[in-house]
């Protein structure tokens, strides 16, 4: 019996699948937080690009989970979004919401 059809059949999953899977998650958990705020905010993409110095298109594939965000941009978009950006990380769980500043 092949190793994949052994996986397959007792439902087991290689490490570098489980991680591919992980990533695949946190970027679409990153991605609903930026949509969610954005549209809390009432802004468009492109407006949510002018304030981060970003195109309107990276912005559609940070919400579309296209794009693997460096630290610098992450500190940009949350910028733009007026807010802090908290990320959880855990074995199983990843937690990725922003914060809104308080009115001045």
């Amino acid at each position: 019996m092949s190793h994949t059809r052994k996986l397959l059949e007792g439902h087991m999953e290689t490490p570098e699948a489980a991680a591919d899977r992980a990533e695949i998650r946190l970027a679409m958990t990153f991605a609903k937080a930026v949509y969610d705020r954005r549209t809390e905010l009432g802004l468009t993409q492109t407006e949510v690009a002018e304030r981060a110095g970003l195109t309107q298109a990276k912005i559609s594939r940070i919400e579309g989970a296209d794009a693997v965000p460096t630290l610098p941009l992450l500190r940009r978009v949350a910028m733009a979004l007026d807010a802090s950006l908290n990320i959880a990380l855990d074995a199983d769980h990843e937690e990725v919401r922003f914060v809104g500043h308080p009115a001045a």
